[in-house]
């Protein structure tokens, strides 16, 4: 019986569309933009507690550390996911025999390492002005992705 059965899911078509590395289909684009909008809100919080618990005259070093760790993590995550998910898989290569669509292809990657290296100067600084930075470059981003989706995001 187990031959059967194993014969029987080699045989069948796997379709799958590929989002996380792997056709498990359960990802969208929307949701992944969603999930950057909070990484981008989760650094913004932690530099304003950075400067916040900097300016007191008693340093609580424990919440620096903490809340400079949680903005790095959340900076990290933040390029991972343009790297791993948005670089690696959803923007495809572009012929660029096609020229309008390969400037289209050049701009959103363009904007992925700029967003790369703007999450880079979070993890760097606490300057608001990153962060500002990157959910602006984040916003031209997804709109740049949805208008050749289709979607209005």
């Amino acid at each position: 019986m187990g031959l059967i059965l194993t014969g029987l899911m080699l045989a069948l078509p796997v379709q799958g569309h590929s989002h996380c590395q792997i056709p498990c289909g359960i990802y969208g684009d929307a949701m992944v933009f969603d999930e950057l909008s909070q990484h981008i809100e989760t650094i913004t919080k932690s530099m304003t507690m950075i400067d916040t618990l900097s300016a007191t005259a008693e340093k609580d070093h424990n919440q620096l550390v903490r809340w400079v760790m949680n903005k790095e993590d959340h900076a990290q995550k933040f390029q991972t996911i343009i790297s791993e998910y948005f670089l690696a898989q959803r923007i495809a290569e572009v012929d660029s025999a096609d020229s309008a669509k390969h400037r289209e292809y050049q701009r959103k990657v363009l904007l992925c390492h700029q967003m790369i290296v703007t999450a880079m100067k979070c993890k760097q600084t606490a300057l608001q002005e990153h962060a500002r930075r990157l959910e602006r470059l984040l916003r031209d981003f997804r709109e740049l992705y949805f208008a050749e989706h289709g979607h209005t995001h």
